[in-house]
């Protein structure tokens, strides 16, 4: 199962069920998919199809979004 936590500008914002224990969020797009850490900080872990103006675009929308996805992330997975 992969719940849908945020879309925004034309991507959705997913969690993968037990994956893996350090918060982190997946993003995909009809370009591409990526994957990106949130915690300590907001960073890139992977990708595949997607342009570094797009990742850089995704990175600042987790960025912003960052307290949000947290919340969601515990409720989802701690709650």
């Amino acid at each position: 199962m992969s719940p849908t936590v945020l879309k925004v500008k034309g991507y959705r914002f997913y969690f993968f069920s037990n994956e893996e224990v350090r918060k982190h969020i997946h993003v995909e797009c009809k370009d591409g998919e990526a994957k990106f850490w949130i915690e300590p900080i907001v960073s890139l872990a992977d990708y595949y199809g997607l342009s570094s103006r797009k990742l850089t675009e995704i990175q600042k929308i987790v960025e912003e979004k960052k307290d949000e996805i947290i919340k969601k992330w515990e409720k989802y997975f701690e709650g």
